[in-house]
């Protein structure tokens, strides 16, 4: 007995220590909770993970084996709170695994996903935990509850049906194993992504094949080559790279293999997604199945604005409507000019389109990119983008060097509203590496919440891939990237003013097809003068950046505005054509999705390409029968800005109203009422179609 009590001593002083090591189960020392980046190293996820998943359950157990009624506080708020340090552990992990990942931590992605998915079907699969829910939820309209407590209890009982909770023992283990399948085919789909897309590179070595390129594509080829040991100059994959490599290289021959290579990637080969794709897509139908829906749209459509495939279908060819005849006069009007400047009678194909495009706008409008990055120094930008908040909302950014970072790239900010309250701490990665996916996203590695009376701001990250500073400039920011800046910030600040008590139901928290509001409604601001000509100023000279140019950059603002609109539309319609439907397509992945975009198709499809195994959005990104909010909140946030140009851009009142009705709120509220609370009105569609300049205005 005594050996038995001193091994359980042991035992216990282990646990005790591996607490104590391990930066990710222990409070952090750090001011307003920072994590300890600094001292977060691979062996301590796997660890991290086993103890918080056990922490949590036994949460969950304690909840079950209350003896007292089920309440609100006891059983909802108590579910609420629980399982904290697993959130933790697992938003820093799986947003590193996005942002500065390896080749150990996918390893243990793939050990941690189906724990994680065992722990979530231990909770919404638990009869007893479901039970007291139930007692709660069906006497609710007696408890006297608040507007947000009476919202948390509602998602709680939703949570539960949606997730099994109703379903028999056979059917939940059933439901179970497709969860845990579907999750880890996500990962495997992500992991065969990045792979493919780290595999390609363009390795130039002579100066010819460089003719068209401007200097500062150049210098970042050059730069690419020698991160990478080669000789010459690199071009791969990545968007700062691949983009304006197709839209300046005079080289068609290039940027056909540029083209090729981005849109086959994880198409055969050792990273194929060809069968993950509809693995994933016949997982979904029938996890959809089991829960009592018609197909995996009409599951997610649930708890968005838009409540119905039906609905998102029309909306999305409502706008396709006029948009595809103006894209293809777009098109042909890009086609006569480049056979009117020596492209001859050959056929217009994909990857001419971005080079020939660009040299119709420089014709025509008389700008480009090359122009216009030396006004837009990142420096500058993070200073102008900061400010618009300090002027719309009164937020301070305050720089935090002594407060570790994930990478030696990321700065971090102590953000303040303007009373001096902390309101978040803010994570900015800009520059691009092998060991972060492409893209932009803005993400938290903890919410808004107050448990017990204390409150726990958020802890926010804004993550892209500008380019870097080379041996001869600073890091200059496309148009296209300062407007992408804002919209991810807009995500931030959505995050960093979030306002209440539960974490499930605030900032960012929000139905699918709301949360790009407050995103899209900032990328407006990038083509106002007054806030253009407040920091844009050419590195070299100083100069402000000329209003001609504003002019220009306004004038372009509609530039392809159809081309681009039909092409997001198409990821729309493909993305519901997946999803939207009760069995797996009999044919192939590329041939589905050709039959699926070609009434809409624009230039000829190219064989041996494939979006779908790349859209990381839908299959890996949570975006699945939901990638047409994009297009609803173009439409939301047309509408919202136009009582910005009535007031005025920077008008306090109406910014005002944003924050309290929108940017404050996440989901405590139905999101159609707080869109109405700010507008006063129902969205309309044709706001869009007006703002592009594809219908005229009334």
């Amino acid at each position: 007995m005594k050996r038995f009590i001193l091994a359980a001593a042991l035992l216990a002083a282990a646990m005790t220590s591996c607490k104590m090591e391990n930066p990710l189960l222990t409070q952090s020392p750090l001011e307003y909770g920072a994590p300890q980046f600094d001292k977060i190293r691979n062996e301590h996820y796997l660890p991290a993970f086993e103890q918080a998943i056990k922490d949590a359950k036994a949460e969950i157990d304690a909840i079950v084996a209350n003896p007292d009624e089920p309440t609100f506080a006891n059983t909802i708020e108590a579910m609420e709170q629980s399982g904290e340090t697993l959130e933790n552990v697992a938003s820093i992990f799986f947003n590193l695994m996005e942002a500065d990942t390896n080749e150990e931590m996918q390893a243990i992605a793939e050990k941690v996903s189906p724990m994680m998915t065992e722990y979530s079907m231990y909770v919404s699969l638990n009869e007893k935990l479901f039970e007291r829910v139930k007692a709660v939820y069906d006497k609710r309209d007696a408890l006297g509850l608040e507007k947000d407590q009476m919202r948390l209890l509602e998602k709680k009982y939703l949570d539960f049906t949606r997730g099994g909770a109703n379903l028999g023992a056979e059917d939940k283990q059933a439901y179970s194993k497709l969860s845990e399948e579907e999750s880890l085919l996500e990962l495997s789909y992500g992991k065969n992504l990045l792979a493919a897309t780290n595999a390609f590179s363009l390795d130039l070595t002579r100066e010819a094949e460089l003719e068209g390129l401007p200097d500062f594509v150049v210098a970042l080829g050059r730069q690419t080559a020698e991160e990478k040991g080669k000789e010459g100059w690199v071009f791969d994959l990545s968007y700062p790279s691949y983009g304006p490599f197709m839209k300046y290289s005079a080289r068609r021959d290039l940027r056909e293999k540029m083209y090729m290579a981005y849109n086959s990637r994880a198409l055969g080969g050792d990273n194929d997604n060809t069968q993950v794709v509809k693995d994933i897509v016949s997982h979904r139908i029938q996890i959809a199945r089991l829960l009592g829906y018609s197909g995996w749209a009409d599951y997610q459509l649930e708890e968005r604005m838009v409540k119905t495939p039906a609905e998102v279908n029309g909306f999305l060819q409502e706008l396709m409507g006029p948009s595809l005849p103006a894209a293809r006069k777009e098109v042909a009007d890009i086609l006569a000019f480049a056979k009117a400047n020596g492209f001859g009678d050959t056929e217009l194909m994909p990857w001419d389109f971005s080079y020939w495009s660009e040299k119709y706008k420089a014709a025509n409008y008389d700008l480009d990119d090359a122009e216009l990055k030396p006004y837009f120094q990142l420096e500058n930008c993070i200073d102008a983008v900061f400010g618009l908040a300090t002027r719309l909302y009164g937020l301070q950014f305050i720089p935090r060097p002594d407060l570790p970072g994930y990478h030696k790239d990321v700065k971090v900010y102590d953000v303040k509203d303007e009373d001096g309250r902390h309101l978040a701490l803010f994570y900015a990665d800009f520059f691009p590496r092998e060991s972060k996916r492409d893209g932009a996203w803005m993400t938290e590695f903890r919410g808004q919440s107050i448990h017990d009376g204390v409150e726990k701001r958020p802890l926010v990250s804004i993550v892209t891939n500008f380019s870097k500073p080379t041996g001869d400039a600073p890091s200059l920011l496309t148009h296209d990237e300062l407007t992408t800046f804002l919209h991810e910030f807009g995500h931030s600040l959505h995050g960093m003013m979030a306002e209440g008590r539960y974490g499930s139901i605030c900032g960012t928290n929000v139905a699918r097809d709301f949360v790009e509001l407050p995103s899209q409604i900032m990328e407006n601001w990038a083509f106002e003068p007054e806030f253009l000509q407040s920091f844009a100023k050419h590195y070299q000279t100083g100069e402000v950046i000329p209003i001609a140019l504003i002019d220009k950059i306004v004038a372009t603002r509609n530039y392809l505005a159809a081309y681009s609109q039909v092409r997001q539309l198409d990821f729309g319609i493909l993305d519901m054509a997946w999803h939207n439907r009760s069995s797996v397509p009999e044919e192939g992945t590329k041939e589905f999705e050709k039959a699926v975009l070609k009434p809409s198709a624009l230039m000829p499809q190219v064989p041996g390409t494939c979006i779908s195994t790349s859209f990381s959005h839908i299959f890996s990104g949570g975006y699945s029968a939901g990638y047409y909010s994009y297009k609803w909140a173009e439409v939301l946030e047309a509408d919202a800005f136009s009582l910005f140009k009535e007031k005025g851009i920077f008008d306090r009142e109406v910014a005002g109203a944003f924050r309290r009705e929108v940017l404050s709120k996440g989901s405590s509220d139905d999101e159609a009422t707080l869109y109405r609370n700010f507008r006063g009105h129902n969205p309309e569609p044709r706001a869009l179609l007006e703002k592009l300049g594809i219908v005229q205005k009334n």
